[in-house]
């Protein structure tokens, strides 16, 4: 696998380097052929991310992790491509064709039950109408990523939601 490797906020060091490509090495068996990968590191609020992207033809694996050591996203993220290599090889079975971006011989297949999602929970809450502001207000409150709320102003149901660059987004329905 030829990586390419970038750091935001960080220095990249040569033994980080030799950590990621031996981790994602074990990944090696599971492609026919020689595949490119990009690696960007990243520290954001004391939190190591790293983000991992390989290009397969016809499709892209990506992982993003984050945790307070940046061995451990590695780990975290090799695991994450690990599963998806999986998802997509069942995918690539379901279809019938040949496989030839994937040796099939190499992966484990996925247990049906994994596949499909499921609701496990269910809530439910009165809603009062509140303009932008309050509703940002009521999401940092409730240290959520995002608000369901009704807009004092059209009377729609509006989503506000936290941008990973530290702004916000507002979500409005189109009728």
């Amino acid at each position: 696998m030829k990586l390419n490797f970038t750091g935001k906020n960080v220095d990249v060091t040569e033994a980080l380097k030799d950590v990621t490509t031996k981790k994602l090495g074990k990944l090696d068996k599971f492609f026919q052929n020689d595949v490119e990968g990009n690696v960007t590191y990243s520290v954001e609020r004391n939190w190591k991310v790293i983000e991992i992207t390989i290009n397969l033809p016809g499709t892209i694996l990506r992982a993003e992790e984050s945790s307070d050591d940046m061995y451990t996203s590695i780990d975290k993220s090799v695991d994450i491509l690990e599963r998806q290599i999986r998802k997509y090889k069942t995918k690539l079975q379901r279809r019938y064709q040949n496989g030839e971006t994937i040796r099939f011989e190499n992966v484990m297949p996925l247990k049906e039950e994994d596949n499909k999602p499921k609701i496990v929970k269910t809530k439910k809450f009165g809603m009062k109408p509140m303009n932008i502001e309050e509703a940002i207000l009521q999401m940092e409150l409730l240290r959520h990523n995002f608000f369901v709320f009704m807009n004092a102003d059209s009377e729609d149901v509006n989503v506000i939601y936290k941008r990973k660059d530290g702004n916000y987004g507002l979500i409005e329905p189109e009728f």
